[in-house]
């Protein structure tokens, strides 16, 4: 699975220069996940991440080349939770390494969206999150009871990566973070290339005429490695 490998180095390029906390998975670490999505009032909150007019962005990422996620871990660029005391600009990825997903190219791609959809099944208790499928927004809520009894970026992640490992190709786990202003707001173009590449292997699996010089597809498959011998795939396989 190459598809969204520009997309991960393009976004670690984008990243160089800036130091990362980082931090190894333990599963035992993860904050407490309260099975089901818990309402954060704004008198019961001590403030948001990508809220209002902050800039927030989120992707998701698969690929099979280890290189690229060599550990489960959690990546923070800005500043942790317990150091904020305001709304901030913020951004989630995650990239995941996976298995041979095997099958045809349907499966491959009912499997890429089983993978991206975990992000709307983890509720870190008093962490209420508020995704935007459509302008690829993610923001949140953060409790002042979560924050006085201590939430991280380090144990929320842990919970995320706790959840990914449900499904079965999920192999490794790097989950981002990032609260620096900047660096989101390009992130946020980021997002929009990943949801136009998800959206492309939609349209080519909905049997997309293969003829390129009329297909509003053809600057996504002359850009992603793989995607226009998928398309041309799902004609022969026709």
């Amino acid at each position: 699975m190459e598809l969204y490998n520009n997309i991960i180095t393009a976004t670690r390029a984008q990243l160089d220069g800036a130091a990362p906390r980082q931090w190894d998975y333990d599963p035992a670490n993860a904050w407490r996940d309260t099975g089901e999505s818990e309402l954060v009032m704004m008198r019961d909150a001590a403030f948001e991440l990508g809220g209002g007019s902050c800039p927030s962005a989120n992707f998701t990422c698969v690929t099979s080349d280890e290189a690229l996620v060599p550990k489960d871990e959690i990546l923070l660029y800005g500043k942790d939770l317990p150091e904020l005391n305001g709304d901030v600009s913020f951004a989630r990825l995650a990239f995941l390494l996976v298995d041979d997903l095997g099958g045809d190219d349907e499966a491959t791609y009912q499997a890429i969206r089983d993978m991206e959809f975990v992000k709307y099944h983890v509720f870190p208790e008093g962490y209420m999150v508020r995704i935007s499928s459509e302008s690829n927004r993610e923001q949140v809520r953060l409790s002042k009871a979560a924050v006085s009894r201590g939430i991280d970026f380090k144990r929320v992640g842990a919970a995320y990566i706790k959840g990914y490992h449900r499904n079965e190709h999920v192999k490794r786990v790097q989950i981002v973070f990032i609260t620096d202003n900047a660096v989101v707001a390009e992130l946020a173009k980021t997002a929009k290339k990943v949801d136009d590449i998800t959206k492309t292997l939609t349209h080519i699996l909905e049997g997309l005429p293969t003829d390129c010089g009329s297909c509003s597809l053809k600057p996504i498959c002359d850009e992603v490695e793989g995607m226009r011998e998928m398309h041309f795939g799902m004609r022969n396989k026709g």
